[in-house]
């Protein structure tokens, strides 16, 4: 059971913000086509994850704070794959997760397992350009696949194009 935090502990330590929204994909290539092309997202980076399974490109509208909104399209690289199974499972693509910056990826995860929360690792893992990157079980979060990134850089959204 998830106990809440006291009112200390009210705000996960290091929370810097929303970060991304990751969106599953049967085509990389056809989801990048459509909102670069039709939406006008600036392509900001590309890279395959091979510990996580995943080719991913990462767009911006180039508004807002920081380098603007950031929109993340993951491609299963493998058959087996995570990533695969929710697109099976779900019969086609969609909301993957919800990505929240940190400071701090091990301890933000320690407090919330301090407070009975679930995530998916034991250690954080590498994600995109180098971050590190943990999951909250969507058991836990009604339903939404939480994800904390610490990212490698001082700006997490100042990365140069790479390919798109």
């Amino acid at each position: 059971m998830t106990r809440m935090p006291s009112d200390l502990e009210r705000v996960l330590p290091g929370l810097l913000g929303l970060d991304h929204v990751g969106v599953a994909v049967a085509d990389l290539d056809a989801a990048v086509t459509f909102y670069r092309d039709l939406l006008g997202l600036r392509v900001v980076h590309r890279e395959e994850n091979l510990d996580q399974q995943v080719a991913e490109v990462m767009l911006t509208s180039g508004k807002g704070g920081r380098d603007g909104d950031q929109l993340q399209l993951l491609m299963p690289l493998e058959e087996n794959s995570v990533l695969r199974r929710f697109l099976v499972r779900r019969g086609g693509g969609g909301l993957h997760h919800v990505a929240y910056a940190v400071s701090d990826v091990r301890s933000a995860s320690r407090v919330l397992r301090q407070c009975g929360v679930r995530l998916l690792y034991d250690a954080p893992r590498a994600g995109t350009r180098g971050s590190q990157i943990n999951f909250v079980h969507p058991k836990d979060t009604g339903g939404v696949l939480l994800e904390l990134v610490e990212h490698a850089g001082a700006d997490p959204h100042s990365a140069q194009e790479n390919g798109g």
